[in-house]
């Protein structure tokens, strides 16, 4: 069972697993002296935001790449039920590995494209740099229930993005201790 004091051990194991398959895989650029950064704190931002997000809500985290944010929101959140949806096979193959050695049974991996697979009916919608945010928008349109909502890791240059014309976006900057300022955009239908 997952629980607080687990999940420094939880973050170690996956660094660790991310660093023998980055080997033979190449699923990051990053140097493993900014992953733990760059992925887990990062990721970790994302926590306050979905405070008021049920138990048993489905998040789907969008071009999860290595697993991120969707691990470490099933490793903080428990309660969820997470996808992890990426195209690249070598990913959720990754992803798979994870899930099993972490002995995560809140998080899936799914391999296939956002805009070609059925509805994932979506409580939350997450993901870390990926897509403008009328990309993304288009993804929950097309992956949301009512009342569902997205957080996006974003850069500060967002603003340069195109937008969705039927959603609004509230940018929330933080900063990381060594990597710069950053925004999470809550992006709601209107």
């Amino acid at each position: 069972m997952l629980t607080p004091e687990s999940s420094p051990l939880l973050f170690d194991r996956y660094l660790a697993l991310l660093g023998q398959w980055n080997q033979t895989h190449a699923l990051t650029s990053l140097a493993p002296a900014d992953r733990y950064e760059e992925l887990i704190l990062d990721a970790s931002i994302l926590l306050p935001h979905l405070e008021t997000v049920p138990a048993g809500s489905h998040v789907v985290d969008f071009g999860s790449g290595a697993g991120i944010p969707a691990i470490v929101l099933a490793i903080l959140r428990p309660d969820l039920r997470i996808t992890a949806l990426d195209a690249a096979q070598k990913k959720t193959m990754f992803i798979q590995q994870v899930i099993l050695e972490l002995k995560l049974a809140n998080v899936e991996a799914l391999h296939g494209r956002a805009e070609l697979i059925p509805s994932l009916h979506a409580s939350v919608g997450v993901a870390k740099a990926v897509g403008s945010p009328r990309l993304l928008a288009s993804w929950m349109d097309r992956h949301t229930v009512p009342g569902g909502f997205f957080l996006a890791l974003k850069s500060q240059d967002w603003m340069n993005e195109e937008h969705p014309a039927h959603w609004s976006c509230t940018p929330h900057p933080y900063q990381l201790p060594t990597r710069g300022s950053r925004v999470v955009l809550r992006m709601d239908p209107v």
